[in-house]
């Protein structure tokens, strides 16, 4: 069986059997069958494996199972399949894969997916075995042509060598006998001192596509046939759909259909700019309930009377509340962040082919096994009669891995009901107000000191809402706590005696969900924000109680002395400036940054300088990992600095880039990334160095202004009562 994958310009999917040995640990596939990728009517193609496919041409196809949204997994995972193949690396093409369950996730279960940083991490060893197990076998159909042992053979650079005679086959040439042969179950791996790839800059594979216009993202797919939808969605979360009249928009030119889906009214024409106005034209009627009273004010009011009772315990240590009764000095203080959009380049898009016979959905997605299963639900139709084609994500940030499957719905709803393949496309302001955001989060803390300055005790109460109920990690929650919203929070290394973090969950009826670095995206704020008040309470230099109070964890505190080298600390710095630091761990990396801070007389902060330490465990392309870390500084700052989403009479107040700005350019700060080789546990690079971020920043302006900022974002108003 074949199927096109889109419109002529992906390659075929072939399902086959194949004789032999089976596929690596972990593949999914039983030992008699495989998933072999190849031209059409070329059967020449050595696909050992799910991840795997060489041609006789010598071009070496990679299935990259993650999805690509500028973090450079289309990149980092081929060179750990190429290190073990000893490729070429210049004959390395990419493919995304097609949902299957080859690509589940190895650390989450059932589920094909991108996120949490650990597109590496999880396929560390997958993708290595898959290249070794390839080169294990083009190397034993080498020697087999020229009658050795394959003992005498070795690969190396897209060749089989048999040095004792100087003779050599490149890969593509021996990929034929290749196919015909076993696939072992596991081969040797190298040690880390014989990489070649893995651990050098290498140019991403991607950026040619991104640069001359060729790559296809979700929003630029186009089939023949298809109509575009734009869907009236409810004013106000939770709201229910009433009634319509279509008429004044069925009249428009262009204008197809309307009708009634799950999410709302879909106006379905021959283009984008006619569903919209014909969306515009429409007259419809809505039970608003009561999320239509919702506003951020009164959200605040109800967290600020929540964090005065005791909440679930996420971690008690110690005896805090006797100790801090009986502290030399005690701080409390209120932290603040509100809710944050995604708010990712490309609006959120689908297109959806639904035929009685199955399903396609061409999709910038996060979540493939997910999609795939709403699909199926939705159409009726086999799980695995619905296809799903990956593309380029103009960004992701967790908003395109949605547990409900909101932006493909539409898509699938809208042409299962015309009956042609639509493309759905939300709005820049329809993709803003459309749910799903990082929670709010009020957090009350108290800290005593002894009379040397030492912090003893540490309180530390969040209330926010939960982002993993309701969705597939679900059972995740233990004893009623979201690991997510109190990690970096329960976990902090900081090594203070009596420490107790409790917490109150929260459902405000505010669609939320994983947000760039997660629960740490705030609590790395909070934690380190409220540790440079104790460090100033007790007159301690910041950067020396931290490494005091880090003694245990050396990998922390080899960050932070790097971030602080680099960045000069102690150092002096022109008149109305100030330095602030902050180290965080998260996603099993850990990351110091240093910044440079002055604050204008409008009360607008300028950030000048961040110096960044990084420790990943390792560097896989070190220009990646400098890469995300100056992408993660960008997004951190544009939320310190300007993010807020906020609710009135059950609307989102925000729009657009003009009422929740991003990071200009003229407002980039100088950045440094340096790369702290530790040997440790291999850690994820996407969402690290977001978290240290505005606390680094706001510490910078207590020390450039004496004003301690506690909620965010930094408006010239909150620096002002400060």
């Amino acid at each position: 069986m074949s199927v096109q994958i889109d419109a002529g310009r992906r390659r075929f999917l072939k399902i086959s059997a194949a004789a032999g040995g089976g596929l690596l640990i972990g593949f999914h596939l039983g030992p008699a069958a495989r998933l072999a990728y190849a031209e059409p009517g070329d059967e020449a193609d050595f696909a050992p494996n799910a991840f795997l496919r060489i041609a006789p041409d010598d071009t070496i196809t990679v299935i990259v199972h993650k999805s690509e949204m500028g973090q450079g997994v289309y990149t980092s995972l081929p060179m750990l399949v190429a290190e073990e193949l000893e490729a070429d690396w210049s004959k390395i093409r990419v493919e995304f894969a097609p949902a299957h369950a080859d690509y589940y996730h190895t650390q989450w279960g059932p589920y094909q997916g991108t996120g949490g940083s650990t597109s590496v991490n999880s396929t560390w060893l997958q993708l290595r075995r898959a290249g070794a197990t390839a080169r294990e076998v083009l190397v034993s159909a080498a020697a087999q042509r020229w009658k050795v042992s394959p003992d005498e053979c070795e690969a190396a650079k897209g060749f089989v060598v048999h040095e004792a005679s100087g003779r050599r086959l490149s890969f593509g040439a021996v990929a034929d006998g290749a196919a015909r042969l076993p696939v072992p179950e596991e081969a040797l791996l190298k040690d880390p001192d014989e990489f070649t790839i893995i651990g050098r800059p290498v140019k991403r594979l991607d950026g040619p596509a991104k640069v001359n216009g060729q790559a296809v993202f979700g929003i630029d797919v186009t089939l023949p046939g298809m109509l575009t939808a734009v869907v009236a969605r409810p004013p106000v979360f939770g709201a229910r759909l009433k009634g319509f009249d279509a008429e004044a928009a069925k009249a428009l030119p262009g204008v197809r259909h309307v009708v009634a889906i799950g999410a709302g009214v879909a106006v379905v024409a021959d283009g984008f700019w006619a569903a919209k106005k014909g969306r515009d034209a429409l007259q419809v009627r809505w039970d608003e309930g009561p999320s239509a009273y919702l506003s951020t004010e009164a959200l605040w009011s109800r967290y600020a009377a929540l964090v005065e009772r005791p909440g679930l315990v996420a971690k008690r240590t110690g005896d805090p509340q006797p100790v801090l009764a009986g502290a030399a000095k005690t701080l409390d203080a209120v932290y603040q962040v509100p809710h944050l959009a995604h708010a990712p380049m490309e609006p959120l898009n689908c297109v959806a082919d639904v035929r009685a016979d199955g399903c396609d959905i061409w999709v910038g997605t996060q979540f493939q096994t997910v999609d795939q299963q709403a699909a199926a639900r939705l159409t009726g139709l086999a799980p695995e009669s619905v296809r799903i084609h990956t593309q380029f994500l103009g960004g992701g940030f967790g908003r395109r891995a949605n547990p409900k499957s909101d932006f493909v719905r539409m898509a699938v709803e809208a042409s299962k009901a015309v009956g042609r393949p639509v493309k759905a496309i939300w709005t820049r302001e329809d993709d803003m107000r459309g749910g799903y955001y990082r929670p709010m989060y009020y957090s009350r803390l108290s800290a005593g000191l002894d009379a040397g300055g030492q912090p003893v005790a540490w309180t530390h109460r969040l209330v926010g809402e939960s982002i993993m109920k309701g969705t597939p990690f679900e059972g995740a929650i233990k004893d009623g706590i979201d690991p997510t919203s109190v990690e970096g929070a329960a976990d902090m290394p900081y090594g203070i005696p009596n420490q107790l973090v409790d917490y109150h969950p929260v459902d405000n009826g505010v669609p939320v969900l994983w947000w760039r670095s997660v629960g740490h995206s705030y609590t790395a704020f909070i934690v380190e924000s409220f540790l440079d008040e104790v460090a100033a309470a007790g007159d301690k230099d910041p950067l020396a109680l931290r490494l005091a109070l880090l003694k245990d964890h050396p990998r922390h505190r080899a960050v932070l002395q790097m971030a602080a080298e680099k960045a000069g600390w102690g150092g002096p710095l022109r008149k109305g400036m100030g330095r602030g630091l902050a180290v965080h761990g998260s996603f099993k990396s850990i990351v110091a940054q240093v910044a440079e801070v002055s604050v204008a007389a409008s009360g607008r902060p300028r950030v000048h300088r961040i110096v960044c330490a990084v420790d990943c465990g390792l560097a896989i392309n070190p220009d990646t990992v400098r890469a995300q870390c100056e992408s993660a500084i960008v997004f951190g700052l544009s939320a310190a600095l300007d993010g807020e989403i906020t609710f009135e009479r059950g609307r989102v107040v925000q729009s657009n880039f003009h009422d929740y700005p991003i990071l200009r350019i003229h407002e980039m700060p100088e950045v440094e990334v340096h790369i702290v080789e530790s040997g440790g546990d291999l850690g994820g690079i996407g969402e690290p160095a977001l978290p240290p971020t505005a606390p680094a920043v706001c510490n910078a302006i207590y020390a450039a202004t004496g004003k301690r900022v506690r909620r965010l974002p930094i408006s010239p108003e909150a620096l002002a009562s400060a």
